[in-house]
């Protein structure tokens, strides 16, 4: 067994080891012919479903069946735009091997070597080339030839998605959107009103291409179940969506008079907040003066003063030393006597209510004994 070059896949030696025996072919190669049906230069098929690509080959003046001296070496190609070639089916020395979802119509040994292809995906289109060559069992070639088919798998229209663009109230205009994700060739889009009434649109309202419908000056007739089909050549699919038309303000509306509201009375209060805050600040900055200014400082009390009277009211004042009546001196060595004096009305003493209309203040005095300490 040959094994292919590096670099070299294994489907190119094949193909090349059959262009090599297709040169090497003797004359009686011309009676050899591959055949695929006149005119069928495009198989269209439909994704998920199966197609065949039909194919057979004749000796001229011969059987259509395949002789027993017959070796058939076939293979199956599929060429894409951009890529690689790459091997589908192959049928070598009775041996077959395939891709999943490829195989034969007919089993081998048969001159009928047509491809089918199940489960079909859109990336299987492409051009499907068939190539046979036939030897003897001396190995000498009968016929080589090859041919191609261009299969184009369709996709039909994934169900579209439908959506109202607009606020639909009286008056206003609103548009209807229809879009399918996936759809080969493209889905046109056709838009109906199914309830109350049947209503079918058409241009200019509607875009059959982008799948706009364009509802404008709406009223309340105008409110119903529209329905969108998206269509192409192998299915259909659809959605629908519910118009309400109202008649009252927007939800925008409300929203703004309901915002413009809260806004109004956060100024409001705000305001009062500020205005009450002015109000207090003169008294906070007396009482701050009051706080802040010195207590008056009291004459001191010298001991041996009278004290106030338990009730709380002034009963008498001690004696100052600027109060108190001047001495006279005593006479020369006569001893002197250090008795307290005591204040008279005419010196020294002054009354509660002269006091009080002087405007004088009552003070509460603790009363000091002769030590000194508060009693």
């Amino acid at each position: 067994m040959v094994s292919p070059p590096p670099g070299l896949p294994a489907s190119s030696l094949l193909q090349v080891l059959l262009l090599g025996l297709s040169a090497l072919a003797p004359a009686s190669g011309a009676q050899f012919q591959l055949h695929v049906p006149s005119g069928l230069d495009q198989v269209l098929a439909v994704e998920g479903e199966e197609v065949v690509l039909p194919a057979w080959y004749t000796f001229q003046g011969e059987a259509a069946t395949a002789r027993p001296w017959e070796t058939l070496t076939l293979m199956w190609f599929l060429e894409q735009e951009g890529e690689d070639l790459k091997q589908v089916l192959a049928h070598i020395n009775g041996a077959t091997s395939s891709q999943d979802g490829a195989s034969l119509v007919y089993p081998m040994p048969s001159r009928n070597v047509s491809l089918r292809l199940q489960r079909l995906r859109e990336k299987d289109s492409g051009s499907y080339r068939c190539s046979v060559n036939v030897q003897d069992k001396q190995g000498t070639s009968r016929g080589h030839s090859s041919k191609t088919l261009k299969l184009d798998v369709w996709v039909p229209p994934a169900p579209p998605s439908c959506h109202l663009l607009g606020t639909p109230r009286v008056g206003t205009n609103v548009t209807l959107s229809c879009k399918s994700p996936r759809s080969k060739p493209a889905a046109l889009y056709q838009w109906e009103r199914s309830h109350p009434s049947v209503e079918v649109f058409f241009a200019p309202v509607l875009d059959a291409i982008s799948g706009f419908l364009s509802l404008r000056n709406l009223s309340s007739s105008m409110s119903g179940v529209y329905v969108c089909k998206a269509t192409n050549k192998v299915g259909s699919a659809s959605c629908n969506v519910t118009l309400e038309v109202s008649s009252g303000p927007g939800a925008a509306v409300v929203a703004g008079a309901v915002v413009g509201t809260l806004v109004g009375l956060g100024l409001l209060v705000g305001l009062v907040l500020l205005y009450q805050r002015q109000g207090k600040a003169p008294e906070e900055v007396a009482n701050d003066i009051k706080e802040d200014a010195a207590a008056p400082r009291t004459l001191p009390w010298p001991k041996g003063s009278d004290t106030i009277s338990k009730n709380g009211t002034l009963s008498s004042v001690t004696s100052s030393p600027a109060l108190r009546p001047p001495h006279r001196p005593s006479r020369l060595g006569a001893p002197t006597a250090s008795t307290p004096t005591t204040p008279t009305r005419s010196h020294g003493w002054v009354s509660p209510s002269a006091l009080s209309r002087k405007g004088a203040v009552p003070v509460m005095v603790p009363a000091q004994n002769q030590a000194g300490s508060l009693v």
